[in-house]
């Protein structure tokens, strides 16, 4: 099966750096956006006054509102010093997810390869917590419950984290690659009226998608700095 055109043709032509092309500019993208974020939240005053209408600032305080609410659920208020990474892993995967519904240009998402290394961050991201939170003790929770199942716990505990930032991929990925075909193959048949329903449909799957990586992440940091009682 052929690959599709895209404008990263134009740049390269294996297929294998087309992903990685797209999270450049995705992550550019973000910088910009970032950038004009912080000018438009202004100093002084002017930097804790609520937006009064519509705007980049607005967006912005509603963007960290939401990522705050969704931290304060899983995390409670203790996770507050998480905010800026989550945010940062929901930021980076939303702009990921919707470049590839523009035409012409390709998720990097929607590639296993991409996508698995967000979630080997996740990985590396809760067992350091975990680490950090408890130390050595951190170990306990591969363990079991009871010391006499630690024999049985152990192996299964250490293969299922090794599977999680893989099954955090796969997810991620299958479901921006089957949004994204399917809104292409509609585009080829009707060209118009109905492929606006898919774009609506997949700007919806695009925000789920980051949203569940990223309340999947936060409830393995949850997992990591539990403390037994």
């Amino acid at each position: 099966m052929g690959e599709h055109f895209t404008w990263f043709n134009f740049i390269t032509h294996d297929h294998h750096m087309i992903p990685v092309y797209a999270a450049y500019l995705s992550t550019a993208l973000i910088v910009l956006v970032s950038i004009a974020g912080r000018v438009a939240l202004g100093n002084g005053e002017a930097a804790i006054q609520p937006a009064s209408r519509f705007s980049l600032k607005g967006l912005f305080e509603a963007f960290v509102e939401f990522m705050d609410g969704m931290v304060n659920m899983v995390l409670g208020h203790h996770g507050r010093p998480y905010l800026p990474v989550f945010g940062a892993i929901f930021f980076y995967l939303v702009f990921n997810n919707l470049i590839g519904l523009i035409p012409g240009m390709t998720s990097a998402t929607a590639n296993i390869n991409s996508a698995f290394a967000v979630g080997i961050f996740s990985f590396f991201l809760y067992n350091y917590e975990g680490f950090k939170h408890a130390g050595p003790a951190y170990l306990k929770h591969f363990m079991g419950p009871v010391w006499w199942l630690a024999w049985l716990m152990l192996p299964i505990e250490i293969v299922s984290n090794l599977i999680r930032p893989l099954s955090l991929g796969i997810r991620l990925s299958v479901n921006m690659t089957a949004d994204h075909a399917v809104l292409g193959t509609f585009i080829d048949l009707t060209k118009v009226i109905i492929p606006l329903i898919f774009y609506g449909l997949g700007t919806f799957v695009s925000f789920v998608q980051a949203f569940v990586f990223t309340m999947l992440s936060m409830v393995y940091v949850m997992m990591a700095t539990a403390d037994d009682h």
